[in-house]
């Protein structure tokens, strides 16, 4: 998928960051642990209808599972909230 980055983690596990080259503005930060403990958390901001009713709309994260779904509490800053999920990730692995 053009504009993704793939890091490969040392459990098994991998964290997706992409920036859309088509929809200016549009993001995902993703670390998939499925295959390791069924988990899944993502930041992103793609406007899902059901979700139009939260403070950070279109922004939100999956918290675990595509269901457990949180406002988002990230930085407006991409590079920053980059920062802020990536200590997420580090905190869960150790």
């Amino acid at each position: 998928m053009p504009g993704k980055l793939r890091l490969h983690i040392i459990d098994g596990s991998y964290l997706d960051v992409w920036f859309s080259l088509k929809i200016e503005g549009r993001f995902a930060y993703h670390w998939e642990r499925r295959m390791i403990d069924g988990s899944i958390y993502r930041y992103d901001n793609r406007p899902h209808e059901d979700l139009k009713g939260m403070r950070s709309f279109p922004e939100h994260f999956h918290h675990g599972s595509d269901e457990q779904i949180k406002e988002s509490e990230f930085s407006k800053v991409p590079k920053k909230a980059l920062r802020e999920f990536l200590q997420i990730v580090r905190a869960k692995l150790h």
